[in-house]
């Protein structure tokens, strides 16, 4: 399943989990282990650049934090990073430089690379987003299945494959440069090549590709020059 591959979805480069994500060949398999990465970061940090807030909770100097902002650890929010109004950061959960999280969005157990957009009414649970990806208004991340089975990754698109993922919470990962419309629904084991485009209102499952446009689950087409 080439299309789900961390090669292929991120530059690691643009975050501060690039060495912890390089382990592995799919980027869910990082996310049992997001707390532990963090923990063992977090003292690293140079302390010209970060301040310790509370437990296991670590926020660069030059990052922007509401005061009315919940932030709850453990927790590393990087380099000029924006965190507004009402956000509620349930811990497990990694910021990086110059991005936004915004007014009343709820960060729980992800990886934000660096310039990522979570700006308006977003719910990201058990995901990872990567550089310079951007979800619109009131789009959200369903991380656990309405049956409560484990969750599954399928590639309709290319091979027809399906990878168990033995997870039962799972979010969505977003590859470089991603837009998702506003008000859109990312299931669980929802995984969207870099470039891609998620139209307004859609319910998305499943191995998106890269280069993508997505009007529903029956009309993906590739992006022209």
């Amino acid at each position: 399943m080439e299309n789900a591959k961390i090669i292929n979805l991120y530059d690691l480069e643009e975050t501060i989990a690039g060495e912890y994500l390089a382990q592995f060949t799919y980027p869910w398999e990082a996310l049992k282990g997001i707390a532990d990465f963090i923990r063992e970061l977090g003292p690293t940090l140079d302390p010209d650049k970060f301040e310790k807030r509370g437990e296991d909770i670590w926020v660069a100097k030059s990052a922007k934090v509401a005061p009315t902002a919940c932030l709850n650890g453990p927790l590393i929010i990087d380099e000029e990073a924006e965190v507004r109004h009402c956000a509620f950061v349930r811990g497990s959960a990694v910021v990086g430089k110059g991005s936004v999280v915004g007014n009343s969005t709820e960060l729980k157990n992800d990886i934000i690379f660096n310039s990522v957009q979570v700006p308006h009414y977003n719910y990201v649970g058990d995901s990872i987003l990567g550089y310079k990806s951007h979800m619109g208004a009131g789009s959200i991340t369903s991380n656990v299945k309405s049956d409560k089975t484990l969750v599954a990754v399928k590639d309709k698109y290319d091979s027809k494959e399906e990878i168990e993922t033995g997870l039962k919470k799972f979010g969505a990962m977003l590859g470089d440069y991603v837009e998702v419309g506003c008000n859109s629904v990312l299931n669980p084991g929802t995984v969207i090549g870099r470039h891609s485009n998620i139209y307004p209102l859609s319910r998305v499952r499943g191995v998106i590709p890269a280069d993508s446009i997505f009007k529903d689950q029956d009309h993906v087409v590739k992006k022209h020059d």
